[in-house]
């Protein structure tokens, strides 16, 4: 059914949102639910269909339209073939790093409208950011440097002329930079505070990537954002609510973030004496998965 498939969603234009939202969701569903071997067959698939990764360069581009936002509960068609679109081209990434698929056809996408799109989001749906929070995490995961994707943007075409004299740190975080960075984090941090179920694991997985993008790139403007005196003053706004547990997912992954990025001046013994203290005394067996993984990875931290 792939092919078919594929071969439909290549001669159908961004706005047939009637067919392109199932197949698209179709294409996505049947990378995820298959074996490893039928996986790699899948992905191998998808990136031959040159008109497929065409019609999704015009999907994404779509995001940048301006158009009014939407006052109802649900998103229109047009958010949600966004969101299929952001999805699966997030996992076509993953899964051609992870085996190393032939590309015949490159997906081209300016940075800075992406990091725009998180940083300024003018009341986009909450699960089109989410979607693009995951293409972005897929990116940095791969340091930008994956063949199905060519990323351009003002940072990338300077760094191809001669560096700015102003901005070491530029060229080290290449094609990133020390701007886009900080109003990112300032953004994410920014999301985290509304506490949406939805939103608030996809902000901290961001948020996680992206230090250890950094740490890669340039291990003191890593340890520099891990140590932002605003963190501690997220952390007490997250637990400043109905459940002023240290066992919530999110926040458990926060600190570890921290700990493994020694940010003793967000996080210190006493908070982390509280956390085995409410893990020592909670009912492990009762907790949700994402609380148990999150505290797992907590406690191996320590």
């Amino acid at each position: 059914l792939l092919f078919p498939v594929s071969n439909l969603c290549g001669k159908c234009r961004p706005r047939d949102t009637d067919l392109l939202q199932p197949s698209l969701n179709f294409l996505y569903w049947s990378l995820h639910q298959t074996t490893p071997c039928s996986q790699q067959r899948a992905v191998a698939v998808l990136l031959s269909s040159v008109p497929l990764l065409e019609l999704l360069q015009k999907v994404l581009e779509c995001t940048w339209l301006q158009s009014p936002p939407s006052k109802a509960a649900y998103l229109s068609p047009e958010d949600a073939l966004l969101c299929s679109g952001w999805l699966l081209v997030a996992s076509l990434l993953l899964y051609q790093h992870r085996y190393n698929t032939e590309v015949h056809q490159t997906i081209s996408l300016d940075l800075t409208e992406v990091l725009n799109a998180v940083i300024f989001r003018k009341k986009k749906p909450i699960l089109l950011l989410v979607s693009i929070m995951q293409f972005l995490r897929a990116v940095l995961q791969q340091n930008f440097s994956s063949s199905l994707l060519v990323i351009i943007g003002q940072n990338t075409a300077q760094g191809a002329t001669q560096p700015q004299p102003s901005s070491l740190q530029d060229a080290a975080l290449h094609p990133l930079a020390m701007q886009q960075v900080f109003s990112l984090v300032v953004s994410l941090q920014n999301l985290l505070v509304h506490k949406d179920l939805l939103l608030s694991p996809a902000v901290v997985a961001c948020l996680e990537t992206l230090v250890e993008y950094l740490s890669v790139k340039n291990q003191d403007v890593a340890l520099h954002v891990a140590s932002q005196p605003w963190h501690r003053f997220l952390l007490f706004t997250l637990l400043n609510g109905g459940q002023k547990s240290f066992l919530q997912p999110e926040v458990l992954r926060l600190v570890t973030l921290f700990l493994r990025y020694q940010s003793s001046n967000i996080i210190s013994q006493k908070e982390i004496s509280q956390i085995l203290q409410e893990a020592a005394e909670a009912n492990l067996a009762e907790l949700p998965e994402a609380t148990s993984r999150a505290l797992h990875l907590f406690l191996c931290q320590v």
